[in-house]
């Protein structure tokens, strides 16, 4: 008999046995429902089930280590001798709350975010929280101060803002709400501005193309923003905020869960006098009176189970211009005005539940309204937009590989009014999907992903997208991505937005082409222990993205503005760096960004105006249990005007100073305290003063704002245990 022979019959002589192994709580010994049991060296693992069991067969005598592992809890490693005479028990003990442990919705998996191909960055509650003390009125300094993300400013009587991320404009970025696209079309335009920070405890943000999942929007990334849900203990969180520019808001959170049922409340008052720094005339913040309601009632028929129903609704009036127009009721010096009254409501509602330990299906649907009325002295721009969406998606978990497979629909209707050009749309898409995650190996990770879509009166789109991760060990790894997208043409582009839709021609459907892109992104991971008390850890990452037939907006030869598809592509590339240092309770944040911007369709390949292509940053956070004090400057570098004329660079300052007690906490907090505004370096109004002209916006336009505030937790501050 050979030596390999020999080898099998011993290995098959071997008593091969069934384990079974029972995962509780450390604190209430409850049952674990799908947590992970795995032996590496056999390959073998499965997943407990309602009782907390998890059997695994056919295996030898040995002594194996075990691994078992469960979201939210510290992964237990052990050693056992088989065979076994008595039911093997473990407690698994809940874990602080470290990035590694965070399941990311956007990636619909249970995967903490180590373990995901896709890079994905995340913002939590505790960043949001300091943020939401900067600017409590909307969630522009929480993406403003994203390394590659810009904020662009598109209205100075207004302060219409867009996002920007990786030189691209603000139509190629999906937001999001929970997984559900509520912000994009004609409602794009304010919806940066529209949506308060205090209610949410995450954000999700995926930078280059993330079509498969969530449809073809999402060309240049995505945010997703993530509501906080209830809990036992219940919440309540009362934030007051006054600047000394005469803005004052007011924000209300609470949140319980009893039993079966669970809900949340959600209040926002904001109001915000015309403020002129400039004493110019005109206003840099318009006179604002804004209110946000956001309710959520929850059930849970059983643990399998969540049903949820949510409806966010705004009433957003903002008028700017002549400030004694703004005073007077319109009897001002100059008389130009600009008036913004919107209007959004829109409900959600999901249907979860998990068939077994293993499997799950959701169903999601949303209907959303918005009205908008733009008035300035010659025009008059009204409408409102009808969004539906409908979504039906199979999830299945498995030890070495995740799937989702999904179905939606999603409709959008622009009705204007008073309005003889016509520019109505309507467009319906319907997509399928599918995403799978598999671990190739410990160190390898490969996540792939398809959709296809079908959108009328534009035709069909196959998406492909697929990310690849690399773990040498603990402190490093590196993924690589890639995936196509599309997005469908409609009016509402930032160039519009600018001259407030003054003849801008309806969107040709028999002539115009829907927009397509490929992207491509590279990243690295390192982070160490420098000492015992010295954390460090660096990400680089590296992309280029490109659109193919990207819409134009350019005049014609009778004074009005139609839309075309640009001769050649639209072209980012760049670079992004990310630095942390921790010592005790010291956290210094360092990035730059590179970002390059061509348009290919025009003479020379010039850098696409309003984009900087140098960006850095600097944070200095001290935490402790009574005092939270951060310190951040921002360089932006120069940028080409549309007219070619090259602007100057600029550094902007903040400080925070933030004091917690039993009860709460109070703050004050120093934004852009060095005063740099675009006033300092160019005008911001044009005469004649009756009708101006606006240049394009590029650097702070309010200057400094000083605020001070209170934070009243009347159930206790977690941040202050």
């Amino acid at each position: 008999m050979s030596f390999g022979l020999m080898l099998l019959f011993c290995a098959f002589g071997h008593a091969q046995n069934t384990l079974e192994i029972k995962v509780l709580t450390q604190k209430e010994k409850e049952p674990l429902l799908g947590a992970t049991v795995y032996i590496a060296s056999l390959g073998k693992g499965a997943t407990t089930n309602f009782g907390g069991i998890a059997i695994l067969e056919e295996i030898p005598d040995g002594t194996y280590k075990v691994q078992i592992s469960y979201l939210g809890f510290n992964t237990l490693a052990t050693s056992i001798s088989v065979p076994v005479d008595t039911e093997l028990t473990f407690y698994m003990e809940e874990s602080a709350n470290a990035l590694d442990e965070i399941v990311l919705q956007t990636t619909r998996s249970t995967r903490t975010i180590e373990k995901i191909p896709t890079r994905i960055e995340f913002i939590g509650v505790e960043e949001l929280g300091e943020k939401a003390i900067m600017n409590p009125t909307n969630i522009s300094m929480v993406l403003r101060e994203s390394t590659g993300i810009q904020m662009q400013q598109t209205s100075l009587s207004s302060a219409n803002t867009n996002i920007r991320i990786q030189g691209l404009d603000g139509r190629y970025t999906q937001l999001l709400r929970d997984g559900f696209p509520l912000y994009s079309g004609f409602s794009s335009g304010l919806s940066i501005l529209q949506i308060p920070p205090l209610d949410l405890r995450q954000f999700e943000i995926i930078k280059g193309s993330s079509s498969t999942l969530y449809g073809g929007g999402a060309i240049a990334g995505l945010v997703n923003m993530v509501s906080k849900t209830p809990e036992e203990e219940p919440t309540l969180d009362i934030m007051l905020t006054q600047t000394q520019a005469l803005g004052s808001t007011a924000n209300v959170f609470y949140g319980e869960r009893k039993d079966k049922w669970g809900w949340t409340l959600y209040g926002s008052g904001h109001y915000q006098k015309a403020f002129d720094p400039e004493n110019d005339g005109f206003s840099n913040l318009p006179l604002t009176q804004s209110i946000s309601f956001n309710p959520k009632l929850f059930h849970y028929p059983s643990k399998n189970t969540t049903l949820w129903f949510g409806i966010n609704g705004t009433y957003d009036n903002r008028l700017g211009g002549d400030i004694t127009s703004i005073e007077d009721g319109g009897n001002g010096t100059n008389g130009y005005t600009e008036e913004n009254l919107s209007k959004r409501i829109s409900t959600q509602a999901v249907f979860e539940t998990r068939l077994d330990s293993v499997q799950s299906i959701s169903i999601k649907n949303s209907i959303a309204f918005f009205d908008r009325s733009l008035e300035i002295p010659d025009l008059s721009f009204k409408g409102n937009q009808w969004n539906t969406f409908i979504e039906a998606a199979y999830q299945k978990q498995g030890i070495r590989s995740d799937w989702v497979l999904g179905a939606n629909l999603y409709t959008t209707s622009f009705d204007e009014r008073d309005n003889p050009l016509e520019r109505d749309q309507q467009d319906i898409t319907t997509g399928l999907f599918a995403n799978a995650i598999f671990d190739i190996s410990e160190r390898w990770i490969l996540e792939t992903g398809l959709r296809a879509d079908y959108a009328f009166d534009w035709g069909f789109f196959t998406l492909p997208r697929s990310s690849l991760l690399f773990k040498s060990n603990d402190n490093f790894s590196s993924r690589l991505g890639g995936g196509l997208g599309y997005r469908i043409p409609d009016m509402f582009t930032e160039e519009a937005e600018f001259i407030n839709f003054r003849n801008v021609l309806r969107i040709d459907k028999d002539v115009l082409k829907a927009e397509r892109s490929y992207g491509l992104n590279l990243d690295f991971n390192y982070q160490t222990r420098v000492t015992d008390h010295i954390g460090f850890s660096i990400n680089q990452l590296f992309y280029v993205t490109a659109i193919r037939d990207g819409l134009l907006l350019n005049s014609n030869t009778d004074d009005f503005f139609q839309f075309e598809n640009a001769s050649g592509e639209i072209l980012s590339r760049g670079a992004e760096t990310n630095i942390k240092f921790t010592y005790e309770d010291f956290r210094w944040f360092l990035n730059y960004a590179f970002i390059d911007t061509r348009l290919n369709y025009l003479p020379g390949n010039p850098q696409k105006p309003l984009t900087a292509k140098h960006n850095a940053g600097s944070v200095l956070m001290y935490e402790s249990e009574k005092w939270r004090i951060g310190y951040e400057t921002y360089y932006t570098g120069k940028q080409l005007l549309s007219n070619g004329i090259e602007t100057t660079d600029f550094f902007t300052m903040g400080l925070l100073i933030m004091l917690n007690f039993n009860w709460g906490s109070t703050f004050v907090n120093f934004e852009n305290f060095t005063d740099r505004r675009q006033s300092r370096f160019s005008p911001l109004v044009l005469p004649p003063n009756e009708n101006p002209t606006f240049p394009e916006i590029y650097a702070p336009t309010d200057g400094f704002i000083f605020s001070v505030g209170v934070i009243l937790k009347p159930f206790g501050n977690e941040d202050n245990h």
